[in-house]
């Protein structure tokens, strides 16, 4: 197995910090995880810093073993710096998807309830202090769990910067056998990362809003990370770029 590189270390520990002051003051959450943009509890800064935020103990060590396991084979062939900028991309392109899928399905539930009679500064003004009126339900059916949580619940994990790792991995490495828990034979990376992401997908699409299935699971920050890597790994193949380390 190859040793950890600087970079993914690097990464590594700043995410253990991350996670560690998160249990120490709750209070944190509220700051660095990743709010819809129309929610006053977002910040500027919050598509960079939920990518070190996570959401309980297997959440944390999930992402970091891919980490460790992708990254520093990534890293080792380019290089930290271009590591380091191909990972932030993944993970600000799956907060922008994310985010665009929340857009839908919130602005699709407000147009309704705002045909139906309600005052849309009314909604938001509710919506803002963390409540709902019970009588949406009415009007969304079953819309209404993914309108509600489209603006109301944050994102956090390092999973779709991840993922971009993922793609980036099966361009580079497409026959290397990778190993499931409950598959007794690997599968070769040119299957097993299309295979995920199709899952991802099919999941999301299920779903009500991003929350596939009600999984509590952002199905479409993992196919953003992962549309981000697939259109930088394509450029750089192209152009012949994809070899070159930044240092």
């Amino acid at each position: 197995m190859m040793n950890m590189t600087e970079t993914v270390k690097q990464l590594i520990i700043i995410n253990v910090l991350f996670f560690v002051g998160s249990m120490l003051v709750p209070a944190a959450g509220g700051y660095l995880s990743l709010f819809y943009f129309e929610n006053p509890n977002f910040k500027f800064w919050q598509p960079i810093s939920h990518m070190f935020m996570h959401g309980g103990l297997m959440h944390i060590l999930f992402n970091m073993f891919a980490l460790y396991s992708f990254g520093s084979a990534l890293e080792h062939f380019w290089g930290g710096r271009k590591f380091l900028f191909f990972y932030i991309s993944c993970g600000l392109g799956s907060a922008l998807l994310h985010t665009a899928v929340n857009y839908y399905s919130f602005h699709g539930g407000l147009d309704l309830l705002v045909e139906n009679g309600f005052k849309k500064e009314e909604i938001m003004s509710i919506l803002a202090e963390g409540k709902y009126d019970t009588r949406w339900q009415e009007f969304l059916g079953g819309n209404f769990e993914g309108f509600l949580q489209s603006f109301m619940v944050p994102a956090v994990g390092a999973s779709g910067a991840v993922y971009g790792l993922l793609v980036a991995f099966a361009f580079m490495f497409p026959n290397a056998g990778l190993a499931l828990i409950f598959l007794p034979v690997p599968i070769k990376a040119k299957y097993f990362v299309p295979g995920l992401l199709l899952l991802d997908l099919f999941l999301g699409v299920k779903g009500n809003s991003i929350f596939g299935g009600g999984t509590g699971i952002a199905h479409f920050a993992h196919i953003g990370g992962a549309l981000i890597g697939f259109i930088m790994m394509f450029y750089w193949k192209k152009n012949q770029f994809n070899n070159n380390r930044w240092n």
